[in-house]
């Protein structure tokens, strides 16, 4: 029923805007190539890789013992006579003693090597800091000077190049996770963790909070989009411009609509009064994928449903719901808002 209520919330959303509610591949087609699967098996880097060659190794080795205790049983079973040799000393020394420990210490060491090889650390080709919050990212792009680029929920970076994480949390512990790109890596309050990965081909690559983390857990995704590297300093540039101006009548009414109803207290929009730092930097929020950290796709239809909805869709994240506001009011900051990019 809640599931129900909240796709009527969204549909009611498109309504007033004028949009469907298309995918994020098509309102965003003339992105990289996607990769939309959330899966560990499924790699795009030498981090990621290391863990999925280490997770087969792994699986054939817990099938090969899991055959050989199927194999031990059947002649306990069935041997007859022939079985006695198993209740030994020397079978249970071999196989209840040597044997486990042979294999575990094995796999410990050569999953060290394996992912101590992959976690080697080079010069950086560019530091992003990640901050999880209550429920979604705080992006910061760093320059060489420490100075931030702030963005959230989408991370870009460039293809074949080492790029540095640097991760912490604001409130409870979280864990970001992109599967395809590398392991896991927690973010403890008070604390700074560092670690580096490359994606090896262009595409978009889903993340996840691997640590449960509150009520809205399971809705804080987030994407890395990795793009040429050629290409990577002309999209810095760009996202250090302010925001543009809108190009519409009901545009420019969303925008006076955004500040008069006091949206600038919590979010920023750089080149305007909004400079608020409790909720996601908006600056150029109309180029990201989705909204929510992931929950829904970025249109008009969608971010006006969250406008006036935000408790609703997701409930106890920090954004309040704005019900007052009517139709023709959400579909101007919608457009406002989606005219940022």
């Amino acid at each position: 029923m809640k599931a129900l209520s909240s796709f009527a919330v969204l549909a009611a959303g498109a309504g007033v805007s004028g949009c469907t509610w298309m995918l994020p591949e098509e309102s965003h087609g003339s992105q990289p190539s996607l990769m939309w699967l959330q899966s560990a098996l499924i790699t795009s880097g030498p981090n990621a890789e290391a863990i999925r060659t280490l997770s087969w190794v792994m699986f054939a080795g817990g099938a090969a013992i899991f055959l050989l205790v199927l194999t031990f049983t059947a002649h306990a079973v069935f041997g007859g006579t022939r079985r006695g040799w198993m209740s030994g000393h020397r079978f249970v020394i071999v196989f209840g003693v040597a044997m486990p420990i042979a294999v575990l210490t094995i796999l410990l060491v050569y999953g060290l090597m394996l992912t101590g090889h992959s976690a080697a650390r080079e010069n950086p080709v560019a530091r992003i800091e990640v901050v999880g919050e209550r429920w979604w990212w705080r992006v910061n792009y760093l320059d060489p000077q420490g100075e931030r680029l702030a963005s959230a929920n989408e991370i870009r970076v460039p293809v074949g190049a080492p790029v540095e994480f640097i991760l912490r949390s604001n409130d409870v512990i979280h864990s970001f996770w992109v599967p395809s790109l590398a392991g896991k890596l927690d973010m403890i309050p008070g604390r700074v963790n560092r670690y580096q990965f490359s994606a090896a081909r262009p595409g978009v690559y889903r993340g996840q909070c691997a640590e449960y983390c509150g009520a809205q857990h399971a809705l804080m995704a987030f994407y890395v989009v990795a793009v040429e590297r050629e290409n990577y300093p002309a999209w810095l540039a760009d996202q250090r411009r302010p925001a543009n101006d809108p190009v519409t009548e009901l545009g420019a009414k969303g925008k006076e609509l955004f500040i008069a109803t006091g949206c600038g207290a919590c979010h920023t929009v750089r080149g305007t009064a909004a400079s608020g730092q409790i909720g996601p930097d908006l600056t150029h929020f109309g180029s990201r994928r989705s909204i929510a950290a992931g929950s829904f796709p970025n249109n008009a239809g969608t971010v006006a449903g969250w406008i006036a909805s935000a408790q609703h869709l997701k409930p106890g994240n920090l954004m309040p719901s704005f019900a007052n506001l009517r139709g023709e009011e959400l579909r101007a900051i919608a457009e406002y808002l989606e005219g940022l990019k």
